[in-house]
């Protein structure tokens, strides 16, 4: 049997789509079902006063991230049952050393190496799992130290931009970091490593409701409610897809973003702090976060509640919408 027909029998299928489009999709689910749960129920808990939400569930939730990311990429590569078991412990070892892209590169090398050997040897049940979590391990071990760059390069580029006069650091902060929400990186761990604050976070969060809220009202006659509620409250990570498909659906929340931010800066002067900076609407923290922000400053009330749902619901909405109907009508975005 020579190579090619050993890796189509074992469903290694080496392809752009495999990986970046089948995989990362998946991916997205095990955050969605994990830390971006746990974010929604936290906040919920904190809102309505439960401890056990707050202080049991919401902990669990976001501390199997890792895992959830690991069982979720192995499922969609269809591992078989050892290898998608002993991809829990890839997922979280990826996740501990190099984020959510440590789990995403340690989970798919240790899965397509696991399934070579799985049902090969007469001690599969011990070899196999072993085979999986050392090669999954050692491929996140190598590539985490070059995400923690990465992420430090990327972080360096949004403090030079908090830097600028407030119009084209609205500009920047807002598009960069809705960016960073939507790619398999934490925008909210950004934001933390930072310290970002003030305008620049408020920025920041409109950045991110543009993209969550943007991808959540264009795509609702694909998605329907569901959707809408997934990408509103969840993550636009989920589009990651998509995107890889045809990277012209992002450009409406982008053009979303870049619009809003200086309108946030200049105009409203909004402000956040570090935690909520790059939550945007997911569960709500970053409108929770605002909130307490502004009123730090003594600028609560009626008007704040009002200026929050123009800025990071009802503008993105609109705009988004507007920009991808555009698109539609010129063939830039096809229905699906």
């Amino acid at each position: 049997m020579s190579l090619r027909d050993f890796l189509r029998k074992k469903d290694v299928i080496i392809s752009t789509e495999r990986y970046l489009i089948v995989a990362m999709s998946n991916m997205a689910m095990g955050l969605f079902s994990s830390l971006l749960v746990g974010t929604i129920l936290k906040t919920i808990g904190s809102k309505f006063d439960i401890p056990y939400l707050v202080e049991v569930v919401s902990p669990l939730a976001m501390r199997m991230t890792g895992p959830a990311i690991g069982v979720s990429i192995a499922y969609g590569l269809k591992a078989p049952g050892l290898v998608l078991f002993a991809s829990t412990i890839t997922g979280a070892f990826g996740n501990e050393v190099g984020g959510p892209v440590g789990a995403f590169f340690g989970t798919i090398i240790g899965v397509e190496l696991g399934k070579l050997i799985s049902k090969e040897t007469k001690i599969d049940i011990i070899l196999t799992p072993i085979f999986t979590i050392l090669t999954g391990m050692l491929a996140a071990e190598m590539v985490g130290p070059s995400i923690a760059k990465i992420m430090s390069s990327f972080g360096k580029i949004i403090m030079v931009t908090t830097e600028l006069q407030p119009f084209y650091m609205g500009i920047c902060v807002s598009v960069l970091m809705g960016i960073a929400l939507t790619l398999p990186i934490s925008s909210a761990a950004i934001c933390m490593m930072l310290g970002l604050s003030g305008i620049a976070a408020g920025a920041a969060t409109v950045g991110c409701c543009c993209q969550m809220v943007g991808f959540a009202v264009m795509s609702f006659k694909e998605n329907g409610f569901g959707g809408l509620a997934a990408q509103g409250l969840g993550t636009s990570m989920l589009q990651m897809g998509n995107i890889i498909k045809n990277w012209k659906i992002w450009i409406p929340s982008i053009l979303s973003s870049a619009i809003l931010g200086p309108v946030a800066t200049i105009i409203f002067k909004m402000e956040n702090s570090p935690i909520g900076a790059g939550m945007g609407t997911c569960g709500l923290v970053g409108q929770i976060a605002t909130i307490g922000a502004m009123e730090e400053i003594g600028r609560g009330g009626n008007k704040l509640y009002l200026t929050i749902l123009l800025l990071h619901i009802i503008l993105p909405a609109i705009l988004t919408l507007f920009f991808s109907t555009l698109m539609r009508k010129k063939g830039y975005i096809k229905d699906g």
